[in-house]
């Protein structure tokens, strides 16, 4: 027989094209169209219903950047379709090339209510399954003109204030058609085996089995009446279709899902509409669809639609009841988890579980993370402790370098705690459940002989609308068919349960999921990371203090709307596009007046508490927020500070430069205006290596291979210019208690002013750099050359610590050339170490060679700026003020407390008398993170504690109150069960015995 195999596809292809989707909705009807172009923002829905509208036609242009038009569509059913399927067709004038990502609209009825969205690939509105003829259509369609940002070039369009005022987009058709469902059947029977066909070996007989009977099909079609041989076409497709699945067949549960972006290449604003648009989608293709199971993570989201589309969030809460719409992912929003503290970390499951159980009784069991760049080792245990036992994510099939070993196993984190994981083979969380997407997840699928399952997220996301009803049809035809995997839409958490039955030996990966991608995000929007690290800090003191005083001062009122209004607004901005630096310049200025705003009132709430702790007097009382004693105040209280050390002197420098010195560290500071020794006192070490020269200020090119604002691709070393060039130096402080040096440098467009500080008693340089940034596509870091042989360095993570080796013997080490680290980054030899701390900077590298002398230099570099220019062209320019402080001789536990010291500074408030900590734990290795009272009001402390050396600790918690139990609890406040703390001694004290790196949330009974 000749191949005649392209000569079949390729007829098949462009009858698809030209004949068979063009007659899905025959005999148009135009619709009569009249506009109104909302001013400014968007505005309620009443009143766009109750707006003047004036005419408009099809080929007019609508739509300036970020704008709102409502179009009024009216017509008549002709009375000669009485007994057919009616749909109306509204194209705003999409873009078919993309599934999102542009202009978008909601449909809406008379009385206000939303009927379904508009989408490139969901264009369509049902009118009647079965018409009388003569129904009256009046629909009110608002229409977003999102102007279309995915070309990874500068633009200004990203933020209303900057963007243009042409119209964007042209309105393309508004008919009414009649539904030719038996076409529409043909078509999905012929896009199902069109694209099974190629997935199939040229030698597989099945392939042309499918090539004969689309052969025969398409002989049946009359193309110039495509309705009515659609059936007869149809038939001689039957049997081809029919063939049952090969017993091995690779098993598919698909769940319905549309990813959107809490922020992205939008704003908030936008995103709040997005989500009802895309969920009135889904409720309506639940109503048609019995069998269809849509997944939606983010509580924020779901919150969104209860404040603003009241009447769409009842019918959502129906579909939860009825087992439809599926509530997962447990967390408020599909946070950044590298640089996301702790205690947040632990609010995202907290807050997010709260509101499903709150609004739905919904226990959320999975963690639904697709899109989120790389995941911290501490999130096993945090999955654990929220009460999940699921995780998923798709994002590590991105890495550049290494392919991931697996994609079902068991994550180990950095405590021992293990959570059933799994990564969907189909590599996309937007999947069509086309023949080349479940053919490729089958074929990736790592598991082979051990496990037959894999779970694909469907549906279009970031304002495509979701899932569709052809999606759903291509599921159907695929559940049970020969050449393909066997797909079954059903509830992530059936997939999970299935996948561990079959799979519980599964293996094991410990450690960070490390995304070889996006590790610009580390550094990007450095205002937005610092805003985010501020206000973690000042939400820790908040609560600290008003619990305090809600213990001890009567009468005083423990805020808890305001905190958890904060809390959750912070949490919102932990986003993984916000945090992480990569959305447009609308939302992150935004983000920065936001925290702003959540400073001003987190100190004022702050204020209130120690003022009411203080009471009446002038005396000034330092407030420690610290866990650890600070200059003789204990952590959580509040005193008079105790003198600390030898005074600091300062002295010229023999060849140029200062000497600072207190008696603990000496650090020389040359003519440079460079650190060229920090050396220990008390270990009679150097910490700078020889020759080398710290808080040497560094800038590269910056241009990498495609994602401006998430990645920079290792070749940016190549080159690579000393900031060397003096404009000033001078000491700018000498005393007793603190000696500074500053030293102020240009580079081209750009100035930094840098004051390095040393204090009497401290055991660490201060440095703080003032940048007015005006570079373009350069990155700017901070070196740190020290004599140090590291073969590894320990970064802090949420709840401890992440070790990372120094070399890169492999390809997994080599790439992790820019790395996350929070509050402190530490690199040491057996008995000896440096620490480097920070206060709101994540990225750095380290490096390290071999010296002429024998020795290893082992760089740690700070990452503080960068300027990329995509998608906010102006990312970081301006001032910006980093701090961070290097300390020789410094332990883990030192790195430990002197994180958090630099982070948490003492507050200085007038009044009468010490404060007394509300609680203490004797083991400085026991780390207290938060000091609360219970989410339930009863007025009970919640404490939650960690160990963060890495090894085994045994402490003691004294409450400053009378209690009558203490119970271990899960992040949501819960009584665990099977756990071994042991009751209150008679003293009120409770003992605690914590593995590496546990993390203990502990309910402290008021008496």
């Amino acid at each position: 027989m000749h191949d005649d195999r392209s000569v079949t596809e390729h007829r098949l292809r462009r009858v698809l094209a030209e004949r068979v989707r063009p007659a899905v909705h025959t005999r148009p009807v135009p619709l009569t169209v009249e506009r109104w172009e909302a001013p400014g923002e968007p505005v309620p829905v009443a009143e766009g219903l109750a707006a003047p509208y004036g005419p408009c036609a099809i080929g007019d242009t609508w739509g300036p950047a970020w704008g709102t038009t409502w179009f009024k569509v009216t017509g008549t059913v002709p009375a000669q379709w009485a007994g057919r399927t009616v749909e109306a067709v509204l194209d705003l004038g999409f873009d078919r090339m993309m599934p999102g990502f542009q202009c978008e609209g909601l449909v809406h009825r008379a009385d206000g209510s939303e009927v379904k969205a508009l989408n490139p690939y969901n264009d369509w509105v049902r009118v009647a399954d079965r018409a009388a003829g003569g129904e009256r259509i009046e629909w009110y369609v608002e229409a977003a003109s999102n102007p279309v940002l995915v070309e990874h070039t500068p633009t200004y369009e990203g933020d209303v204030r900057t963007s243009g005022d042409q119209p964007l987009y042209r309105l393309a058709r508004m008919d009414l058609t009649v539904f030719e469902t038996e076409v529409w059947e043909l078509v999905q029977d012929l896009e199902v085996l069109h694209e099974l066909m190629p997935q199939l070996a040229e030698s597989d007989a099945r392939r042309y089995e499918i090539l004969r009977a689309v052969d025969c099909a398409l002989d049946e079609l009359d193309l110039a009446d495509v309705p009515g041989t659609a059936a007869a076409a149809r038939a001689r497709l039957t049997g081809v279709l029919a063939a049952p699945a090969n017993a091995s067949a690779h098993r598919i549960s698909a769940v319905g899902h549309a990813h959107i972006d809490s922020a992205w290449l939008w704003p908030l604003r936008e995103t709040v509409r997005k989500v009802s648009r895309t969920t009135s989608n889904m409720v309506a293709l639940m109503d048609a669809h019995p069998e269809f199971v849509f997944a939606m993570s983010q509580a924020q989201q779901l919150d969104w639609i209860k404040t603003h589309r009241p009447e769409l969030f009842e019918r959502i809460k129906k579909k939860i009841a009825d087992g439809q719409f599926v509530p997962v992912g447990g967390m408020w929003v599909e946070s950044d988890t590298n640089m996301v503290g702790g205690e947040a970390m632990a609010r995202q499951f907290l807050y997010g579980k709260k509101f499903f159980l709150d609004e739905f009784g919904i226990e959320t069991h999975n963690v639904w993370l697709p899109d989120s760049f790389g995941y911290t080792a501490a999130m096993p245990q945090i999955v654990k402790l929220s009460g999940s036992k699921w995780f998923l994510t798709q994002k590590i099939c991105w890495s550049q370098v290494n392919k991931f070993p697996h994609h079902t196993f068991w994550w180990e984190g950095i405590d021992g705690t293990r959570v059933f994981t799994h990564f969907p083979p189909v590599d996309t969380y937007n999947s069509d459940l086309g023949g080349a997407q479940l053919a490729h997840a089958a074929r990736n699928y790592q598991e082979k002989g051990r496990g037959s399952r894999s779970l694909v997220p469907f549906g279009w996301g970031d304002g495509g609308g979701g899932p569709t009803r052809e999606m759903l049809a291509r599921a159907r035809r695929q559940r049970d068919l020969e050449g393909s995997p066997r797909v079954e839409v059903e509830r992530p958490d059936a997939f999970f349960e299935k996948a561990r039955a079959e799979y519980e030996d599964a293996p094991v990966w410990a450690g960070e999921l490390y995304l070889e991608l996006h590790r610009g995000t580390y550094t990007s929007q450095a205002r937005t990371k610092q805003g985010n690290r501020r206000s973690e800090s000042l939400l820790r003191e908040a609560e600290l203090w008003a619990a305090t005083a809600a213990v001890r001062v009567p009468g005083f009122a423990y805020p808890y709307e305001d905190l958890e209004r904060i809390w959750k607004t912070v949490l919102l901005h932990q986003f993984h596009d916000i945090l992480p630096g990569s959305s447009i310049a609308w939302v992150h200025r935004e983000a920065r007046e936001t925290y702003g705003k959540v400073r001003e009132e987190l100190r004022a709430l702050t204020l209130a508490a120690q003022t009411a702790l203080a009471g009446p007097g002038e005396e000034e009382l330092v407030f420690n927020c610290a866990p650890h004693t600070r200059r003789g105040i204990p952590a959580g209280g509040a005193g008079r500070p105790a003198g600390s050390g030898q005074p600091v002197t300062v002295e010229e420098r023999h060849g140029g430069g200062h000497v600072l010195a207190n008696g603990r560290l000496l650090v020389e500071i040359d003519g440079r205006g460079l650190v060229v020794s920090a050396y220990d006192l008390e270990g009679r070490r150097e910490a700078v290596a020889p020759g080398g020269a710290a808080n040497l200020l560094q800038i590269h090119p910056d241009h990498p291979n495609m994602w401006d604002a998430w990645d920079i691709d290792a070749f940016y070393r190549n080159r690579v210019t000393d900031l060397l060039a003096l404009d000033s130096l001078e000491v700018t402080g000498s005393g007793p208690a603190a000696a500074t040096v500053t030293v102020t440098r240009s580079f081209g467009s750009s100035t930094v002013s840098q004051r390095l500080t040393l204090r009497t008693g401290a055991k660490a340089l201060d440095i703080v750099t003032e940048v007015d940034w005006h570079e373009s596509e350069k990155f700017l870091k901070a070196a740190f050359p020290l004599d140090v042989k590291a073969e590894r360095t320990a970064s802090e993570t949420q709840f401890g610590h992440v070790h990372r080796a120094t070399h890169t013997n492999t390809s997994w080490e080599a790439a992790k050339f820019e790395i996350c680290a929070h509050r402190w980054i530490h690199a040491e030899e057996p008995g000896w170490g440096v620490a480097l701390l920070n206060d709101s900077t994540y990225g750095h590298d380290v490096t390290r060679e071999v010296r002429p002398d024998g020795g290893q230099t082992t760089t740690v570099r700070l990452s503080l700026l960068r300027a990329p220019r995509y998608p906010d062209p102006e990312t970081d320019q301006g001032r910006h003020t980093l701090g961070y402080s290097l300390a020789p001789g410094a332990t883990i536990g030192d790195a430990v407390r002197e994180g958090h010291a630099l982070n948490l500074p003492e507050r200085v408030v007038r009044g009468s008398a010490p404060v007394a900590p509300l609680l203490a734990v004797d083991e400085d290795a026991v780390v207290v993170e938060a000091v609360k009272l219970a989410e339930d009001r009863g007025g009970d402390v919640i404490v939650r504690l960690y160990e963060s050396r890495g090894g085994r600790a045994t402490a003691t918690l004294t409450p400053g109150f009378a209690i009558t139990a203490a119970t271990e609890c899960d992040l949501l406040e819960r009584p665990l069960d099977g756990t071994a703390l042991a009751a209150p001694a008679p003293d009120g004290t409770v003992a605690l015995t914590l593995r590496p790196f546990q993390i203990l949330t502990i309910r402290l009974h008021r008496a």
